[in-house]
């Protein structure tokens, strides 16, 4: 199951406390303090790890607590601080502190992590607390207490580019032609509920990460259709291929379910207009197919490419189109600066 967004909670463990002891040896009349320092509580650490997929795993658990620090014991013997605990989530992880809105960390990248609750800090055992005027203290600190607070997990799809465009269009069909992701495939709208990535290999040392996106309808900037659930995911996707169905089976005209679409990623955030963009008619086979690209193309006055997932055609010629864009573009930073990121995801 995909799950994208969860509330947790979080604790992180108590410092140990510090031990009041003195040295009782033989022959040692005046052997004075020896109390052990406590051991730092365990902190709770969010790491991107890539292979995660999805945040199901902290769906069903509340509470997140580390390990407690032991306390310190005679003979200066310190004790054993607390286990960290880590959470793994999926790379494109936005952490956010649930009481007051505000974003802890991005975890855009495999291995990034963040101390999301940091462990109480252990207790000082009398032997600091001895001085010329205080030769046998009796007195330590006790463990600080561990931070504590509850947490929203938000993923958005983290991909090199993101398959968009009406219900139908044939956005699964065309991830599953290109790469080994198996989506669910139908002749019926919302097939796909969720995203699906797939890698799409070029050649030996070169790739890139397709995503195909849950179909938009109109009024996606405003909810509609579950709109901010599946626009919040095309915000991570550097390069857009929209994918413009010739034959609807709602019988609507095709240029105009390209502009409508390119209307809702504008509403939601200016930022995605101004996206590289690959603009493809699919299913090629179809007998209006090649008279939509010309009338499409005239009209958005850029090239059109016409594909088909089903016969093969033209799917060099997008890979290659893709794989120019990201020569030029580079690696996107997915919501940070020139492709930037809208606030409708919360």
């Amino acid at each position: 199951m995909f799950v994208d967004r969860v509330k947790i909670e979080v604790s992180a463990g108590k410092g140990g406390d510090g031990c009041v002891s003195f040295r009782r040896e033989r022959f040692v009349p005046r052997g004075g303090p020896d109390g052990g320092d406590g051991g730092d509580g365990g902190s709770i650490i969010i790491f991107a790890r890539s292979g995660v997929n999805s945040l199901h795993n902290l769906a069903h658990r509340k509470l997140w607590k580390a390990d407690r620090g032991r306390h310190g014991q005679g003979s200066k013997r310190n004790g054993r601080s607390g286990q960290d605990m880590i959470i793994e989530v999926p790379p494109g992880t936005l952490i956010k502190d649930a009481a007051h809105g505000f974003l802890v960390k991005d975890l855009k990248a495999d291995g990034e992590q963040v101390v999301a609750a940091h462990g109480g800090k252990g207790g000082k055992g009398n032997v600091h607390f001895k001085s010329a005027t205080n030769r046998a203290p009796r007195e330590a600190s006790r463990g600080g207490e561990g931070e504590r607070r509850e947490l929203t997990l938000e993923l958005k799809v983290i991909a090199d580019v993101g398959l968009v465009g009406k219900p139908n269009a044939g956005k699964s069909t065309l991830l599953s032609r290109l790469s080994r992701a198996r989506p669910e495939i139908a002749d019926y709208p919302f097939t796909t509920k969720t995203p699906n990535l797939g890698r799409v290999d070029l050649h030996i040392d070169k790739s890139f990460v397709m995503a195909d996106i849950p179909g938009l309808i109109e009024g996606a900037h405003t909810g509609a259709g579950l709109g901010h659930e599946f626009l919040r995911h095309i915000e991570r996707a550097g390069i857009l291929v929209h994918l413009v169905e010739p034959q609807p089976v709602d019988q609507t005209d095709p240029i105009e379910n390209y502009l409508a679409i390119r209307n809702e990623l504008v509403q939601y955030n200016e930022q995605l207009g101004r996206r590289p963009e690959v603009v493809c008619v699919t299913k090629s086979e179809l007998p209006d197919a090649d008279r939509v690209r010309e009338q499409l193309a005239q009209r958005i006055e850029r090239p059109v490419l016409l594909v088909s997932a089903v016969t093969g055609k033209g799917l060099n010629d997008l890979t290659r189109s893709v794989a120019r864009l990201l020569d030029e573009y580079g690696e996107s930073d997915y919501g940070e600066g020139e492709f930037g990121e809208s606030e409708h995801g919360d």
